[in-house]
């Protein structure tokens, strides 16, 4: 999946949506159309509801969440991205619960509130510009009370990065320092999860891998 959106002006001049545009028109198929790990093992405890999935690249995570019972609302800048997860829902028969929206998240955000929030892997290579922060703020605001924010994000950069031009990332929060960027009132937000994960991994040319993550589960309470 991309989750790579931009406010930037691209690279090399290039819009964001051209940029992710030609990053996903590189071949057929850029992930392995698995969904995350993460997020496999930390919505098996979640009644299905509305979920927002966001920087959903070729819509492993949403088809599976659809598969799952949930209402899935998959965002991402990449329009190549959207028309091929919007295929490959219709392949797995569950089109009818997933809407494809492309915003380019530093421009524009999707409307409503929801009961999951799941943002994998928000990261940009440089020089393009990511407000990463604000972004997950906004993500934070968007979860329903009761529901679940989901963040998990690299804690280094994957050994294949540099074979696809993003060699260059800026440092990589941990997931206390992503909690205490979003600066949630503690009385409103009850930590789940919080911290680094090891798991395998295959990049975009099968390479294998041993990675890690930082993973974030928040749950918003009621009241």
């Amino acid at each position: 999946m991309s989750g790579h959106t931009t406010n930037g002006d691209g690279t090399d001049g290039a819009s964001p949506g051209e940029f992710w545009d030609d990053f996903y028109g590189a071949g057929e198929r850029v992930w392995s159309g698995e969904p995350n790990a993460a997020l496999v093992r930390e919505t098996a405890d979640l009644a299905p509801g509305s979920a927002l999935d966001l920087g959903c690249g070729e819509g492993a995570d949403a088809i599976w969440l659809a598969r799952q019972g949930w209402r899935v609302t998959a965002v991402d800048v990449s329009r190549i991205a959207l028309e091929r997860g919007a295929e490959r829902a219709r392949r797995a028969d569950v089109a009818d619960r997933i809407d494809w929206q492309r915003h380019d998240l530093a421009e524009s955000f999707p409307r409503g509130v929801f009961d999951l929030v799941s943002a994998h892997f928000l990261h940009a290579p440089s020089p393009v510009e990511l407000p990463r922060e604000r972004i997950l703020r906004d993500a934070a605001a968007a979860v329903s009370p009761g529901g679940v924010l989901l963040v998990v994000g690299h804690a280094g950069p994957p050994p294949w990065a540099a074979d696809h031009g993003h060699d260059d990332h800026p440092p990589l929060p941990t997931s206390a320092e992503v909690l205490g960027s979003l600066g949630l009132p503690e009385q409103e937000w009850e930590p789940l999860v919080s911290g680094e994960y090891r798991r395998e991994a295959t990049g975009p040319d099968g390479q294998r891998a041993v990675l890690e993550d930082a993973v974030l589960k928040l749950r918003r309470l009621s009241g």
